[in-house]
């Protein structure tokens, strides 16, 4: 993937994200993740050293709150973003750039996902239908179908519980990453496409 930020800018727009308050190192981190719809989030290993580096030249500085740290922009830091306006104007067409390049990226990976996704339930649904012929009889007067024998209780049973297993699993992460940080409206249009699709190949995988 080709470099998010050019040499230099991400410096540039740490200066702007400060500008408007003091933040948490973490709190950039968020913020930037957040200017990216979810499609890009640096790591502290990304980071900190440039914000190290902005201290050094004293256009940000510190103040230590325990073992947290706030950031806040200085008025030689406010000098230098007043003197690069049009060069933040620029990074700025440069990020919503990068977001629609990381966006199509994420729809490709989806859409190549999907069908892996289509071609293993299309193959599983086979593999039940060739296992029912198989197990199934005719049936005789007062006897079950084959839909409420025994055998085909036990594997709708089986399907219910993947299902729900699904379902169960999923929650889990939502609320797991909710915690963490709120989900982009990226990471729901993603959710919601995979699901959709999900459900248009499962029914057409049980009604063939």
């Amino acid at each position: 993937m080709p470099p998010v930020f050019a040499h230099g800018a991400l410096r540039l727009y740490l200066l702007a994200l400060l500008e408007p308050a003091p933040k948490h190192g973490y709190e950039l981190i968020k913020a930037l993740g957040e200017r990216f719809g979810g499609t890009y989030s640096p790591s502290a290993g990304t980071i900190y050293p440039r914000l190290a580096k902005l201290e050094e030249e004293g256009l940000v500085a510190t103040e230590s709150e325990g073992r947290r740290t706030t950031y806040s922009i200085t008025d030689a830091g406010r000098a230098e973003l007043d003197r690069r306006r049009q060069e933040l104007a620029d990074v700025e067409e440069t990020i919503s750039a990068s977001v629609r390049r990381l966006a199509d990226g994420l729809r490709a990976d989806i859409r190549s996902n999907m069908r892996g996704l289509r071609a293993d339930l299309a193959a599983t649904a086979e593999a039940a239908r060739t296992t029912a012929r198989t197990s199934a009889r005719t049936p005789t007067a007062g006897e079950s179908t084959y839909a409420y024998s025994p055998e085909g209780q036990r594997i709708l049973k089986e399907a219910e519980l993947m299902v729900q297993s699904f379902r169960d699993d999923i929650r889990m992460e939502l609320r797991k990453q909710g915690a963490a940080h709120p989900l982009s409206p990226m990471a729901l249009e993603t959710v919601r496409t995979v699901l959709d699709q999900a459900r248009i190949s499962i029914r057409n995988s049980l009604r063939s």
